[in-house]
């Protein structure tokens, strides 16, 4: 018997959970024998930056999700390892730390207590034996490891490159990190750019890999989107302009069918060539430009400010294709890291070329025709069904079939050459603030970059009191030369730390790696370990992260898989993005006043109840609305379960009730497709629906329910309410743990309707629907629907030619 008896021994959330988590930690339910697991299930979900305001609802929902998903597994005879640790480092935590004025190493340990101690409570089947935090020396010493490795294979170096700047965060910003023009954080500070020396990952060299891997692996689609889309591959040439001095002008076009209709160039403000160009009537107008453009974000840029910005440098280039001069001009959309940092301009077929060449009076020259019409509207930009014209031998063709044969052209002319281009750019990691890993490189007068030696390793954070970043685009760091002073590794004179730090992203790119070798100090992760549980069996997360973390972390395991140094080289067999919550149809946001703090539903209705409310509001991959009186109908259908074990006796009979029993089976197969497709809701919805049913029969019956009937419908219950389900399958007699156990076996037989619904149909046109016994012989259908009297009047008299019957589907008279 349990050991939890209550008034009228009605079910209690607080008492059972408490004792449930303590039951766990005692038996070490959780932890799983990483070395002799026979089934290695490896069940991961986005470890979490632990902010100061704890868990909120949006967590809360992401690793339910994905804990439902493990417990199923286990239920089904995997080893599941779901471990979970601590996201740390970075500029959130150290910018609260800046707001509240205590240093992040005192105020980060007390946020991820509190974290744990709130995951802990929402009934996680975490193994907190192998948890991480990246900001432990242990972890960012492997995190520095890695980047030797990566360093070692030259895909790791410095450059100096334009960069957004935050002058409130003080540090670079990814394109990612701005919205139209602002931080993310700040949104009332206006990104500017910078030009800084930089670390970067070349991520570029793995494009084609990563993208094509996307065709195999089982991602979500919508993820998988994202990733092609950012990644952007394109088919196109480079083309060759030439000035009447001489000097070349290469630009990267995806329509070079469109050649003839070129009627300028516009050149990256910072384009190495605009100095030559710039001629002396224009040089004023150019610098002051060129003075403006540079202190716009580089997302604005790319984006195209409202209203068209430009000057003419005062020089012109020769189209190769029709031999005229064309201008040349500067403008702020065009950056000078995309493509080779000018375009050619078609106004007639490009949107904003037209709007271009519209403000600044330039010529625009129609070179492909709409098929459909004698005279479209430009700009007409369909490159699939136009017509080429004015394009000297081409004209007449088909725009797809023009572009290889413009580029064949210009490759016998020497003007050009195709080329693939990507949208991808290499990836800075450098991060001028305090709250990371420190990079480690270091830097002397006679051996130039040296690379820290893996036995130095950790290069270890120092405890600064003056941690605040500044204007000077340099580190906190830099201003502690009794750390970043030190000897050269390999000659033993003077050199210098590098003071920035990596970005949190790097962090995060190979924590899974981590996760079952954490016992191991003397490698970032054990050979035989990871050749057993990785790559990841499954990851439940969020799309926001599609472009940065999952791509980052894809291209770390393709880069330590070419080194040798693991077997794999994509890291997540399975991706599943789940949805967002909303509630009372609004996003949630602390200006609102709307943001559910999971702890007070906790302390009110439980942590089990509060998971399947949290499960039930819509399709996990797309999330639902949250309504506060909405949790009431779930601890009403808890509190019925209860009722059935608690009143459960051993003389029941209703385990033979073929209605319920063919419910059972029924339930059994549904809820374990819905749970296997992250359909938790209807998972939920197929339960209620089953107990309702146990219940009326039971009360017709006068008699309480079978330990039979209740252990399955426990056993599928226990994913999404998992001390709840503990405390009934120990209430029915039950000594081990219910996810000791496996799922229900499913009886295709005992699942069987009886009696099913078949149409009846008339030369292919519905006339009846029979209700029949399932298995029916065919001459038992033709009688039975033959004496339907709205059948029998469609085929009195006539000759039925043919009899066409899908068993238990339908039967059709062809007469």
């Amino acid at each position: 018997m349990s050991e939890i008896e209550t008034p009228r021994d009605v079910y209690s959330p607080v008492a059972v959970e408490r004792k449930w988590q303590d039951r766990w930690v005692e038996r070490g339910t959780n932890s799983v024998d990483l070395a002799a697991a026979a089934r290695p299930y490896f069940n991961l979900m986005m470890f979490p930056y632990p902010s100061a305001e704890g868990l909120h609802v949006g967590n809360v929902f992401a690793f339910i999700g994905a804990d439902i998903h493990g417990r199923f597994r286990r239920l089904q005879g995997h080893d599941v390892f779901e471990p979970l640790g601590f996201d740390a480092f970075g500029i959130h935590s150290e910018n609260y730390a800046l707001k509240v004025h205590t240093h992040p190493a005192k105020l980060i340990p007390a946020n991820i207590d509190n974290f744990r101690k709130q995951l802990k409570r929402i009934g996680l089947m975490v193994d907190w034996n192998h948890e991480v935090q990246t900001t432990s020396p242990d972890y960012y010493k492997w995190t520095q490891w890695i980047f030797l490795q990566l360093y070692k294979a030259g895909l790791a170096v410095e450059k100096e490159a334009p960069v957004n700047w935050c002058p409130e965060c003080k540090t670079v910003l990814a394109n990612e990190q701005v919205i139209d023009g602002y931080c993310e954080r700040h949104r009332d500070t206006r990104v500017t750019q910078r030009y800084l020396k930089q670390w970067f990952f070349r991520i570029t060299e793995y494009a084609d890999r990563l993208l094509g891997n996307l065709e195999s692996i089982d991602w979500s689609d919508s993820t998988k989107t994202m990733q092609r889309n950012w990644i952007g591959k394109s088919e196109g040439a480079d083309v060759t302009f030439r000035t009447a001095v001489g000097q070349e002008i290469t630009v990267f076009t995806t329509r070079q069918d469109t050649l003839f209709g070129a009627t300028y160039l516009v050149l990256a403000p910072e384009h190495p060539l605009v100095e030559e160009l710039t001629t002396e009537e224009q040089r004023l107008d150019v610098f002051e430009y060129r003075q403006k453009a540079a202190s716009l974000d580089l997302v604005s840029r790319k984006a195209g400010s409202k209203g068209k910005t430009g000057i003419f440098t005062g020089s012109y280039a020769r189209n190769p294709a029709t031999g005229e001069s064309i201008p040349i001009w500067i403008a702020d959309y065009v950056l000078m890291e995309y493509g080779t940092g000018a375009i050619m301009a078609v106004p007639a077929h490009d949107s904003r070329d037209f709007e271009f060449a519209t403000k600044f009076d330039l010529p625009i020259i129609r070179v492909v025709e709409d098929p459909e019409k004698e005279s479209s509207e430009l700009p007409f930009t369909d490159n699939v069904h136009g017509i080429l014209t004015a394009s000297g031998q081409f004209n007449g063709m088909k725009v797809p079939d023009a572009l290889p044969a413009v580029t064949e052209w210009l490759e016998s002319e020497g003007t050009g050459k195709g080329r693939t281009q990507f949208r991808l750019h290499d990836w800075c990691i450098s991060r001028q603030r305090y709250w990371g890993p420190p990079i480690p490189i270091i830097y002397c007068d006679n051996c130039g970059t040296v690379p820290v030696p893996e036995e130095d390793l950790p290069v270890l954070l120092p405890e600064i009191e003056d941690f605040q970043p500044d204007e000077s685009g340099v580190s906190p760091l830099a201003r502690h030369a009794e750390w970043y002073r030190l000897p050269c590794p390999e000659c033993g004179g003077k050199a210098r730390r590098e003071t920035d730090v990596s970005d949190t992203f790097l962090d995060s790119s190979w924590y899974f790696l981590r996760y079952p070798s954490t016992d191991h100090s003397d490698v970032a992760f054990d050979r035989d370990l990871t050749r057993k549980w990785l790559p990841v069996s499954s990851y439940i997360g969020g799309n926001e992260h599609a472009v940065l973390h999952l791509m980052y972390a894809r291209f770390v395991t393709m880069a330590l898989c070419d080194q040798g140094l693991i077997d794999f080289e994509e890291p997540f067999s399975r991706f599943r993005a789940h949805g967002t919550i909303v509630k009372d149809g609004a996003k949630m946001s602390k200006s609102r006043g709307n943001v559910v703090v999971p702890d007070a539903f906790i302390d009110r209705w439980g942590a089990d109840t509060f998971r399947m409310y949290l499960m039930f509001l819509g399709p996990y991959q797309e999330g639902g609305d949250f309504r506060d009186d909405g949790i009431a109908g779930i601890k009403r259908f808890l509190d019925k379960v209860w009722g059935l074990v608690r009143d459960s006796t051993g003389e029941g009979n209703n385990a033979n009730n073929p209605k319920v029993l063919r419910k059972l089976h029924q339930s059994i197969k549904k809820v374990a497709d819905d749970i296997e497709n992250l359909r938790y809701n209807t998972a939920i919805s197929t339960l209620m629906e089953f107990v309702n049913l146990v219940r009326s029969e039971t009360e017709s019956e006068s008699h309480a329910v079978s330990p039979e009937l209740l252990e399955p419908l426990v056993i599928m219950l226990s994913p999404l309410a998992p001390h709840f389900a503990e405390e009934c399958w120990e209430r029915l007699g039950n000594t081990d743990s219910v996810f000791d156990e496996r799922w229900p076996e499913f009886d295709e037989e005992l699942a069987r309707d009886n009696e099913i619904e078949l149409v009846v149909q008339v030369n292919g046109k519905v006339r009846a629907r029979l209700h029949v016994s399932a298995g029916s012989l065919e001459s038992e259908v033709v009688r039975a629907a033959s004496e339907e009297q709205s059948v029998r009047r469609f085929i009195d008299d006539k000759t039925i030619r043919k009899t066409i019957y899908v068993p238990d589907k339908l039967i059709n008279f062809v007469v």
